[in-house]
């Protein structure tokens, strides 16, 4: 017994009728007469009686008919799960991201995929820096976001835009765009800023920064959460230095000044992965990334 012989038998016991099932079917309806007497046969049950003027289904046919309609749209919904599966249209991801990119390019990469793919689940996640190597080959992410390309050979990063540093203060700040003439002019103010004895890249740069106009900050508050940043800075507890991507936050309270640095943005993820999800939300990136380029 066949799928397909189920599909014939459950169509003919809709129609009642050869030619109009065959048609449907589009077989000849001496095939589907052969179809269905080698399902009777096989079953050893009469499920149609025929004359020259009508078909009717038998007593067993219509209790196989019963029986059978749900079983077979619940085996066509798998089947088309399964399509879906293996077209990368359905199941989860899980992306982990930098908090500077939480206002920008992150809500728009979020709603393409939303928009192209509507029954994947997306699961977010926000680490430190220093764990999205161990979380991609711990197989706890299968993508990541990150300010410098991977340097794990089992790992594969593709960059995606550049963007500036920005001096973040508050708006009452005496500082502004116009008055701003460098990092000296921050002398003996207050930051809050990462801990600047980290080894990440992101750290890197902001200690480039200070190196380069021969300061040192005095840092009265330490945070890797760029969110909880903008909201001390508002509140004129320090000024700071974030990626400017913060500015699409949209915090009232904060003025953005853009420094003559910048930091990049790259996508990481398994070399070997072929998963076709992967491949669907890699494609959806690089759409999003050309909204962000200079």
């Amino acid at each position: 017994m066949e799928l397909q012989q189920i599909r014939y038998f459950l169509a003919l016991a809709q129609e009642l009728h050869f030619w109009n099932t065959a048609e449907r079917m589009f077989i000849t309806q001496s095939a589907l007469s052969r179809q269905i007497k080698a399902l009777e046969n096989e079953l050893g049950v009469q499920l149609f009686e025929r004359n020259k003027r009508s078909v009717k289904l038998t007593a067993a046919g219509a209790f196989l008919r019963d029986q059978w309609a749900p079983l077979l749209d619940e085996i066509n919904r798998v089947h088309l799960q399964a399509r879906k599966i293996h077209e990368g249209a359905f199941g989860t991801v899980r992306i982990g991201y930098p908090g500077s990119i939480a206002y920008g390019f992150m809500p728009d990469l979020i709603t393409g995929i939303s928009k192209a793919l509507p029954e994947l689940k997306v699961d977010l996640v926000e680490p430190t820096d220093i764990s999205f190597e161990q979380l991609l080959l711990g197989y706890q992410m299968d993508m990541a976001f990150r300010r410098d390309p991977a340097q794990n050979p089992a790992l594969q990063s593709e960059f995606l835009y550049s963007e500036p540093y920005a001096l973040v203060v508050p708006q009452s700040h005496r500082l502004t765009e116009q008055n701003f003439t460098g990092m000296q002019d921050l002398q003996h103010e207050k930051f809050i800023l990462s801990n600047l004895a980290q080894t990440t890249y992101y750290t890197a740069g902001l200690r480039q920064i200070f190196e380069d106009y021969r300061i040192t900050p005095d840092v009265r508050i330490e945070t890797d959460f760029g969110g909880m940043v903008l909201g001390l800075v508002s509140k004129g507890l320090g000024v700071t230095i974030l990626p400017y991507s913060y500015s699409f936050s949209d915090l009232p309270a904060v003025r953005f000044i853009r420094l003559p640095y910048k930091t990049n943005l790259y996508v990481t993820w398994r070399r070997n992965d072929n998963s076709p999800v992967l491949k669907n939300i890699l494609k959806l990136v690089s759409e999003s990334a050309k909204n962000y380029m200079n």
